[in-house]
């Protein structure tokens, strides 16, 4: 063999190796490449089930313990205003004098405050309201409370498992003096926090 014939076996021997190793490291890059990509994707389907599990949480929690509702009436004037969106927690039906539920009237939705109890009796007349004999002081409400010529008859003992509710306004509120006591297991709960509607 010549020595110009070795150099060019050399050369081809030289040449494959580096054709060989071109592809080997072509090779390993499109292997990160798909392993990026697999990574990627994992993390994209991590973060798509963390959204779908917030979401039920969250669906779960305002379906069986809070409601949101938006209120379309001014009966509850001034401390409930239509537009104003309240937060009621449906479990909570353990109503205290002076609280805020929210109930169903013929379809509509009411936020009523409480103002009798189971036993106590409900008197309306000469513009006041008594409860047990005790005339009512109420700062928060500044309208006269009268009875409606077609509505409940006074004076009214509240049965049991029933509070007697009234609007603030209670010049034109729908309330206890329309339909009577109502039952706490026909409310829907009790309201927590009300949003008004300039601050959404």
């Amino acid at each position: 063999m010549t020595e110009e014939t070795f150099d060019e076996l050399k050369t081809v021997k030289t040449g494959s190796a580096k054709k060989i190793l071109n592809q080997y490291k072509l090779r390993q890059t499109s292997r990160q490449i798909s392993h990026k990509d697999s990574s990627v994707l994992g993390e994209l389907g991590a973060l798509a089930i963390k959204i779908v599990i917030i979401v039920a949480v969250f669906t779960l929690i305002f379906t069986f313990f809070y409601g949101f509702y938006r209120s379309t009436e001014p009966d509850m004037t001034p401390m409930v205003k239509s537009g104003d969106l309240v937060i009621f927690y449906r479990l909570d039906k353990n109503y205290a004098i002076g609280d805020l539920l929210l109930l169903d009237f013929q379809g509509q939705r009411q936020v009523r405050r409480v103002v009798a109890r189971t036993g106590d009796v409900v008197d309306i007349a000469d513009g006041g309201l008594s409860i047990n004999g005790a005339t009512q002081q109420e700062p928060q409400i500044y309208h006269s409370t009268w009875p409606y010529e077609n509505g409940a008859a006074f004076p009214l003992t509240v049965g049991e498992g029933q509070v007697f509710v009234l609007g603030d306004a209670r010049e034109n509120a729908t309330d206890s003096r329309v339909y009577g006591a109502v039952s706490t297991d026909d409310t829907l709960g009790t309201v927590i926090t009300i949003i008004r509607r300039r601050g959404l």
